[in-house]
């Protein structure tokens, strides 16, 4: 009796421990070398979501994985564009003042305007807000002024400006040809306060309409505050040239006025000469004849304002230019 139980349990065990493997097997089969000799844990049960209170499962939100509007890069970025920024109030918003406002509101800085002349149509298309009246624009309270007007009436406006409105800092910078004018004019009308930089970029709409790169950009730090933050906003301008690629040249304005004498006269009076006498480009030009017809291209465009401007600066190469012209045709196949 006790041999046959013996036998009857064995016979269970072996057919239920059979039944297991064959089953296991047939679902998951796990190779040799990886298989365990422990058994395997029962499934888990199913989760019951009681109404009752001591049943109740708390569900609680640990973390939250959201797209955020900008990453962090893009954040670092905005934050560093926005530190180099300036807000720039140019004054004489004509051909010129344009031509500067597209390179600075590409450059993300913000741009205000004011013209005698209504220009709203052309600063709305560069982005540009435009201020008919020069109190409104001043009540905006820009961080440098931009005097773009004709050397002519440069002081008449400096003389009439609302400095008062402005915040007692503020950047004065002017990109007149003649700059002991423009520097003697804005140290005389401006409050010692203010800030004084005096530039002339050396190049304008058509020699700079394609790039900047190379043309040279000549200023002089006339006034600049010792304050680390009226440092770093004068710096700020002249990386808006440097950015473009431009040849930076600090020279003061009576070196610069001697340089630019005499190129500056012979380049317009030799355009201007070449613009009365009606001559035309060939499929024949020499380089120099072609040199001679850019030079005419660009002048013909200036408003004979600058030219005039000029008077009293150039009135001494003036006399000898017409002297020595006198002299060529008195002496050569000219004269004849």
């Amino acid at each position: 009796m006790a041999a046959a139980a013996a036998f009857s349990f064995a016979s269970t065990t072996s057919k239920h421990s059979s039944t297991f493997i064959s089953s296991n097997s047939s679902h998951n089969f796990v190779p040799p070398s990886s298989r365990s000799i422990s058994l395997p844990l029962p499934p888990p049960s199913p989760l019951s979501l009681s109404t009752s209170t001591a049943a109740a499962v708390s569900f609680r939100i640990r973390c939250l994985d959201a797209a955020q509007p900008f990453d962090y890069e893009s954040q670092l970025r905005s934050e560093h564009l926005k530190s180099q920024s300036l807000k720039v109030a140019i004054l004489g918003f004509g051909n010129y003042g344009q031509f500067l406002a597209k390179t600075l509101t590409r450059q993300g800085h913000t741009v205000i305007a004011h013209s005698r002349t209504d220009y709203s149509d052309a600063a709305a298309s560069l982005g540009v807000q435009f201020y008919s009246n020069p109190h409104d624009l001043c009540e905006s309270h820009p961080e440098v002024v931009l005097l773009c007007t004709s050397i002519l009436s440069s002081e008449k406006v400096l003389q009439s400006f609302p400095f008062q409105r402005l915040k007692r800092n503020t950047l004065f910078v002017d990109v007149l040809s003649v700059k002991e004018f423009a520097k003697t004019i804005m140290l005389k009308y401006l409050p010692v306060e203010f800030d004084v930089l005096c530039t002339h970029p050396m190049f304008g709409p058509e020699s700079g309409k394609h790039s900047w790169a190379g043309l040279p950009f000549v200023y002089d730090k006339v006034r600049i505050g010792n304050n680390e933050d009226r440092i770093s906003r004068c710096d700020k301008f002249l990386d808006i040239f440097s950015r473009e690629g431009c040849r930076m040249v600090e020279m003061s304005c009576a070196e610069h006025d001697r340089y630019a004498a005499g190129s500056q006269f012979v380049t317009h009076a030799m355009g201007r000469v070449l613009e009365k006498f009606g001559l035309e480009s060939s499929p024949i030009n020499t380089k120099g004849s072609s040199s001679c017809f850019m030079a005419c291209s660009c002048v013909i465009r200036m408003p004979w304002s600058s030219w005039r401007g000029w008077t009293w600066l150039l009135k001494p190469l003036r006399r000898s230019c017409l002297g020595n012209c006198i002299r060529f045709t008195g002496s050569s196949c000219l004269g004849i």
